[in-house]
């Protein structure tokens, strides 16, 4: 009998360790997805934070899948951000991850991973190049807010397609730099005429998206204010974004 027992004992003890040790790829296919939401700051640190968690957790116990919500950059490294469908960087400002952590987000994003972007997150990580490439652009200045005229420009694409061809909305509306002209897919512009104080004439882009390095990259200027995720259009807009860089939607 304590042979037995012994034996039961260092079964249930393998079954522990050998569970603990899982990684993504030894996942069950029927386990929900998981997706990180950053929003450590390190400069500008935007109230909608609040409303953006609690945004995209509600969307995760809706449709399905888990959401973890961090300020910690520390939980950048090429093990647990392997958990991840897509890294959601929510109002993001400055310099907020160091060189190895930047090393095992590159390699998540080649490892097929996805990126979200919003808002503030092109106003982040000004001294690292391939974040560049990937966000799609930085952060150039804003006026106050204000109500603009929004240009739907892509109704195929899962993150506009409920849009309509145009609608008036209220944010901080950001001009850009650095913009990958080049390689992004535009989904919505705003018109400059419709508000006082744009820069970038008359091509001004607020979202799009784009394969990138191996994975796929969601980025919207959308989300300062709080109401932006409760709002019908931009909430959708924001959840079917997160969806198709998770691997989703086609």
């Amino acid at each position: 009998m304590k042979f037995i027992q012994r034996s039961m004992l260092c079964l249930l003890a393998l079954v522990v360790i050998t569970c603990s040790s899982q990684t993504n790829s030894d996942i069950p296919a029927g386990l929900p997805k998981q997706v990180l939401v950053f929003s450590l700051t390190r400069g500008f640190h935007h109230n909608s934070i609040v409303q953006g968690n609690a945004f995209f957790m509600e969307m995760g116990r809706q449709h399905g899948f888990h959401v973890d919500t961090t300020t910690n950059a520390g939980l950048f490294t090429k093990d647990n951000l392997s958990k991840y469908a897509a890294v959601v960087w929510l109002n993001t400002t400055g310099d907020v991850l160091d060189a190895q952590q930047q090393n095992a987000f590159e390699q998540y994003i080649r490892s097929g991973g996805g990126y979200v972007g919003i808002h503030s997150a092109s106003d982040t990580e000004y001294d690292w190049p391939w974040y560049n490439s990937l966000v799609g652009a930085y952060f150039a200045s804003h006026p106050a807010i204000q109500e603009g005229k929004i240009i739907t420009l892509d109704k195929q694409f899962p993150a506009s397609a409920h849009l309509p061809d145009s609608f008036n909305y209220r944010d901080e509306i950001y001009d850009f730099k650095s913009v990958k002209t080049d390689s992004l897919q535009f989904l919505v512009r705003i018109d400059e005429g419709s508000y006082q104080h744009g820069k970038m004439g008359a091509f001004h882009p607020m979202s799009w998206y784009r394969n990138f390095d191996g994975g796929r990259t969601f980025y919207s200027a959308f989300g300062h204010t709080p109401e932006s995720f409760s709002h019908p259009l931009i909430s959708q807009h924001f959840l079917k974004g997160l969806q198709w860089a998770m691997g989703d939607l086609p």
